[in-house]
């Protein structure tokens, strides 16, 4: 098993290497598509899964990136739909049981990576609803990114 697990890696967007042999890239969709500016948008997973219900033993990853979709509104042919996801209308139970199922997979004092943009839904909100604190993150723009560690206080 690999060490590190992207539980819903998109695009690979902000992967540096995005062939890295030592990560598992897992999502719940695969998509090939041309998007309005001409790129080529490619949704390819190792792995289709539900980062709701991952069919991985405890314990197993060293670091977890989670960075689940982040809007509620997009148009259904979107290319925001189609890049980033949507989330459904049950979105804070959606994120609680992710952010849950992502520590579950975590070894113990694992490292989780969560990556969240507020462009719909306020980072507040969403503390509110994962059930864990942040030990730090950034805090500079729309996107936040914050580090939780599994077990700390």
């Amino acid at each position: 098993m690999k060490k590190i697990l992207d539980a819903c890696c998109g695009s690979r967007m902000f992967w540096f290497d995005k062939d890295n042999p030592d990560v598992l890239f897992a999502d719940n969709r695969e998509l090939e598509t041309t998007l309005c500016d001409g790129r080529k948008l490619v949704i390819k997973p190792d792995e289709k899964v539900d980062f709701r219900n991952m069919p991985y033993p405890d314990n197993t990853f060293k670091l977890v990136v989670f960075d689940p979709p982040h809007l509620i509104h997009a148009g259904e042919s979107s290319w925001l739909k189609a890049k980033y996801g949507v989330l459904p209308a049950d979105w804070q139970t959606y994120i609680n049981q992710g952010m849950h199922e992502c520590m579950r997979v975590l070894e113990p004092d694992g490292v989780l990576i969560f990556k969240w943009n507020e462009d719909q839904i306020s980072t507040s909100e969403i503390l509110k609803c994962i059930d864990f604190k942040p030990l730090f993150g950034d805090k500079r723009s729309k996107t936040h990114w914050m580090c939780f560690m599994k077990g700390a206080a």
